[in-house]
């Protein structure tokens, strides 16, 4: 659905000289400006988008909204403009993402946003199916798309803000009265949630990733910490891992802001805690207590950590008011998310074969240590890395998976504009025993053959992708797909 045209003065915005014209729709690029559009110049990380004001009055636009810099950079074309009205913002991706929430009007009333380095997708997930067993229209936004009572693709994790309240609005307008978000490290840097109505936020953990992009360790912790610290109101729940390193400082700056904080985890000082665990072949039995009751549920769900992130999902849900009888009648009744921790496929032998995201060294360490219980016989990992990111994780991928899996495949990932090869030595630095097999197709395929009775095999990194960036090229592939041909063609059909 398209923005309401409203006035400048409507969207909480007031220009420079006092114009204030009837804004038709925002854009950030110069090449979706319509007539009657506000143009976002942003600053880059390359180059300022006060360098494209020309080309976006030329289209049409009636507002541009920038900084200080971008004023100054644009200044001779805005001079040639009177009639444009110039909006000067301290922060002008704050203000889009506040102008952006009142141009589209609408989100579904209740909502949450989870951050961490690892499992955002799965609690976001867990919380929509919550949501949906108790009788609610619900949809998780991330990094499987938008997924539930309203199904859209997405580019990114979190969405830049006029897509993002774009969706929302379509969300509202179809029904949706529940939504659960993946909230990023670059979504929280570049304000992109500012203006989402949360009623709860979780803290998942917080390990090594993205450090392309964050300049250090506090830089990328202090990204997330906004979830708390800006985005969530005052009278928000704010449901933390408390167990994580990091889980008490997030904990103490939620509770700084007046949120309340419903704790998860395995410690006893943890509101929601876990007690006590069993697995067998298809899931799991869990025994956790919340405000000194204790619960007894099975879940049909492989691997130790996704009962922290189900009762994380279920601490958001009983934040947002629901009844927590209600909320854990419905756990048995989960299913796995794509491409975590996925059964992709089943040998003809009993071996099996996993899916999974992992692409931290803490989270294939995690996956490969989560599975372990499940498996009788040898644990085979499949790693790479990939291109274009943070180089310092690779040997530590390799060596997460040598110090947890019992025969490793290095092969490639992303590898986007790097030389494959390259990536894969540096991975091999952590894992030097590992085998070496470039083509990720092959790889899968010598994986599945090294299983026997019994064993399992992880392929890690890539989970419910259905490409693979090689260049600038995005060729199709799909891990769980790949999985089901390997088996086939080694067991004549069985998968």
């Amino acid at each position: 659905m398209s923005a309401q045209v409203k006035t400048l003065s409507a969207l909480g915005l007031t220009a420079q000289g006092g114009r204030n014209p009837r804004v038709a729709g925002l854009a950030v690029d110069n090449r979706l400006v319509a007539p009657g559009f506000l143009f976002a110049a942003l600053p880059g990380t390359k180059i300022h988008g006060a360098n494209f004001v020309a080309s976006a009055i030329e289209r049409g636009a009636v507002a541009i909204l920038t900084d200080a810099e971008g004023a100054r950079l644009a200044a001779d074309v805005l001079a040639a403009a009177p009639d444009v009205a110039l909006v000067i913002a301290e922060d002008p991706r704050q203000t889009l993402a506040y102008t952006a929430a009142l141009s589209f009007g609408a989100q579904p009333p209740i909502m949450v946003a989870v951050t961490g380095t690892n499992g955002k997708t799965s609690v976001s997930t867990f919380a929509r199916m919550i949501w949906t067993e108790l009788g609610h229209d619900a949809v998780n936004l991330g990094t499987t798309g938008v997924e539930g009572a309203y199904q859209a693709p997405l580019k990114h994790t979190t969405p830049e803000p006029i897509t993002l309240h774009r969706l929302l609005a379509e969300c509202a307008h179809a029904g949706v009265t529940h939504a659960a978000m993946e909230a990023s490290s670059h979504g929280l840097a570049q304000r992109r949630l500012d203006g989402v109505n949360l009623r709860a936020a979780g803290f998942t953990n917080f390990t090594q990733d993205h450090l392309d992009y964050h300049a250090s360790f506090d830089a990328y912790f202090d990204a997330k910490a906004g979830l708390f610290d800006r985005v969530l109101s005052e009278d928000g729940v704010a449901v933390i891992n408390i167990d994580d390193p990091k889980g008490p400082l997030m904990a103490r700056i939620a509770g700084a802001r007046g949120q309340a904080v419903i704790s998860v985890g395995r410690s006893p000082e943890a509101r929601l805690r876990l007690l006590g665990q069993r697995f067998d072949a298809t899931g799991q039995q869990i025994r956790f207590s919340y405000e000194g009751e204790t619960y007894l549920s099975s879940l049909p769900l492989i691997g130790g950590f996704q009962a922290e992130n189900v009762l994380l999902a279920a601490g958001l849900v009983i934040g947002c008011g629901e009844e927590p009888e209600a909320v854990f009648e419905t756990l048995p009744r989960l299913s796995t998310v794509r491409g975590r921790m996925q059964l992709a496929a089943s040998r003809g032998n009993g071996a099996s074969v996993f899916v999974d995201y992992a692409h931290t060294p803490d989270a294939v360490a995690t996956a490969l240590t989560a599975l372990r219980p499940h498996v009788m016989g040898r644990l085979i990992a499949i790693v790479g890395a990939g291109g274009d990111r943070d180089t310092t994780k690779r040997p530590l991928m390799g060596q997460a998976a040598a110090e947890n899996a019992d025969l490793v495949i290095v092969t490639d990932d992303n590898p986007r504009s790097e030389d494959p090869a390259v990536i894969r030595q540096a991975v091999l630095m952590g894992c030097p025993d590992a085998l070496e097999i470039g083509d990720r197709a092959e790889a899968i395929l010598r994986g599945v053959d090294a299983l026997g009775p019994g064993d399992a095999l992880l392929i890690a990194g890539k989970g419910h992708e259905t490409g693979q960036t090689v260049g600038d090229d995005v060729l199709p592939f799909d891990d769980v797909e790949q999985a089901s041909v390997a088996v086939m063609a080694l067991d004549g059909g069985l998968a």
